[in-house]
């Protein structure tokens, strides 16, 4: 799957968004090793701090059913319907990221492919809690 249908994937994801207080639909499309697709959106709540993001949606289904194995996530968000703007993963989705995917873990925007160093280079791991 190349990165621009990765990125279509996560836009269509947007789309079942309950976004109904920010109005801010994100969609998240997650490639595993095997090329199987995950898909989440962001899932509000009136308790915001109950609410939970695309990125953090996808990879929950991926391991609640057994996978933990990713090469690369899609991130897709907008208030308007325009796309065209990246929208950057939360600190949350990326430290998550960050316990199943190694430094080049490919994360996809609209503006193009990045390292998932590239956002969280001293990220908290398993090596920090000995």
């Amino acid at each position: 799957m190349t990165n621009d249908e990765l990125f279509r994937e996560a836009v269509k994801a947007s789309e079942r968004a309950y976004s109904k207080y920010s109005g801010f639909s994100v969609g998240a499309a997650l490639l595993t090793d095997d090329e199987k697709l995950y898909t989440g959106c962001n899932i509000e709540n009136s308790s915001y701090s109950l609410t939970n993001c695309a990125e953090r949606t996808a990879v929950f289904k991926a391991v609640s059913d057994g996978c933990t194995k990713f090469r690369a996530i899609a991130v897709a968000g907008s208030g308007s319907g325009d796309f065209s703007k990246p929208c950057f993963p939360c600190g949350a989705c990326l430290q998550v990221l960050s316990e199943f995917c190694g430094d080049e873990f490919t994360v996809v925007l609209s503006d193009g492919a990045y390292k998932l160093s590239d956002f969280l280079p001293m990220r908290f791991s398993e090596e920090s809690m000995k």
